[in-house]
């Protein structure tokens, strides 16, 4: 089973959520949820699952949850492929 993991600066309380690119080596998300009780959190990993055709169980939040800055495990796909289907490899 492939397991991608990738650093994440999380920017809450957006108009709508998207990818925004990468920048200094982590890519930068816009979330449309609020930073209250973990919403934003949850909104990130199942944006990030819809994005890759995922199941949600497949992208999960390893460490970061009161940061911006993230770490997000995805399991069933490799760095390479989370890249491409992200628009960015």
């Amino acid at each position: 089973m492939e397991i991608c993991r990738l650093e994440i600066k999380a920017v809450p309380n957006a108009s709508r959520s998207e990818i925004v690119g990468v920048l200094d080596g982590v890519l930068k998300v816009r979330i449309q949820a609020p930073p209250i009780e973990g919403r934003a959190n949850l909104a990130l990993c199942s944006f990030l699952s819809e994005f890759l055709g995922l199941h949600k169980r497949s992208v999960r939040l390893l460490k970061g949850d009161s940061s911006c800055r993230k770490i997000i495990e995805i399991e069933g796909m490799s760095f390479n492929t989370v890249m491409e289907r992200l628009g960015l490899g």
